[in-house]
């Protein structure tokens, strides 16, 4: 009997001995697809190419246990567009993917874009290519197969939510789901989530005003019931320019971070604050009874630097490492810009060492 007991404790305290200690995170904003896009990756043969998109910063995304991506177009099948109503070729979820992307966001304002085809067929083409989603479904059916998303990310069981706060005033019009923003919907999503197993809670949220660097009152409200409701990250977009992040603290010493927009991660905008985003990387821990917990956050800048004589396509770079001389005071500009508002408002989210 008592050898028994002994077998059971060990049993009951070893998780907390051979479970990994650590993870690492990486959250990348709206990944758009502007007509000048589709040009430059237009090849002579009708393919296209998005190869080189992400090579200068694949390295931070290919470093992180899991990596999140805001999908700001449909997958709709030809004719490919831009603004206003997008629909990218499939070859760019492929790019995503190779850069090191393991899960796509789908509940944003352009995801009905090609209605609920449109819609189906996105999430037609990530399933053919193993790439997770959340945010946007085929039918409740679906949905409910779906939710809720519990990842094993290295040992720490995280629960990912995605909603958005429309979609452009389109509808679904045969049972294609989009999450819009709903708090009733939200706590009972939550709530499932933590019975299935979460321990760490992460809801991304398309909400704000777009070119707006500041949060708005409502962002402010939905952040902290978020947070009321015991979600450890918020993760924003949709502004399309960066906004503040927070690393918070309660009362009982546990860390919630709340990062109310990321800007664009790719894109063809053209004002300084629409040129770049921010990597978001976050370090997650165990402590010593073996709770998890979020540790610490940093950001890395990143800028799109269009396509040019030499360059075949768009290109993800650092703001401080714009290889056109064109493009250098663009990326100082949308650097000092970012940096100033994260220096004011930031709290405890730094900017990453190079």
């Amino acid at each position: 009997m008592l050898a028994q007991v002994f077998i059971a404790s060990i049993a009951a305290i070893l998780p907390y001995h051979v479970a990994p200690k650590e993870a690492t995170l990486i959250f990348a904003g709206d990944a758009m697809m502007h007509e000048g896009q589709i040009s430059a990756a237009r090849k002579a043969d009708g393919t296209y190419d998005y190869s080189e998109y992400f090579q200068c910063v694949d390295s931070i995304v290919g470093a992180a246990d899991f990596a999140v991506v805001n999908l700001e177009t449909p997958l709709g099948g030809k004719p490919y567009s831009g603004y206003p109503c997008f629909c990218a070729p499939d070859s760019y979820a492929d790019a995503l993917k190779e850069a090191g992307f393991d899960m796509f966001l789908l509940a944003n304002n352009h995801m009905l874009d090609r209605g609920d085809r449109g819609l189906r067929r996105t999430v037609d083409v990530l399933e053919s290519k193993g790439v997770k989603h959340i945010g946007a479904y085929r039918d409740e059916e679906q949905r409910d197969s779906i939710l809720p998303v519990i990842q094993d990310v290295n040992g720490f069981k995280i629960g990912f939510l995605n909603y958005t706060y429309g979609t452009n005033g389109i509808t679904a019009r045969h049972g294609a789901v989009v999450d819009y923003i709903d708090k009733n919907r939200i706590k009972a999503d939550i709530r499932r989530s933590r019975e299935a197993g979460a321990e760490l809670m992460c809801v991304a949220m398309h909400w704000g005003v777009e070119y707006k660097l500041l949060p708005n009152a409502e962002q402010k409200r939905l952040a902290d019931f978020l947070i009321g409701e015991g979600v450890d990250m918020v993760i924003g977009g949709h502004p399309h320019v960066i906004q503040p992040m927070e690393l918070r603290s309660d009362s009982l010493g546990r860390r919630q971070l709340v990062v109310y927009s990321l800007g664009n991660y790719i894109s063809n905008m053209k004002t300084t604050s629409t040129r770049g985003g921010a990597m978001l990387q976050v370090g997650l821990k165990r402590d010593p009874e073996g709770k998890a917990m979020v540790d610490n956050a940093c950001y890395h800048l990143v800028f799109t630097q269009p396509a040019e004589p030499g360059v075949s396509n768009y290109r993800l770079v650092h703001p401080d490492s714009c290889s056109h001389a064109r493009w250098k005071q663009a990326g100082k500009a949308f650097a000092d810009e970012a940096r100033r508002i994260f220096g004011e408002h930031n709290i405890d989210v730094p900017e990453a060492q190079r």
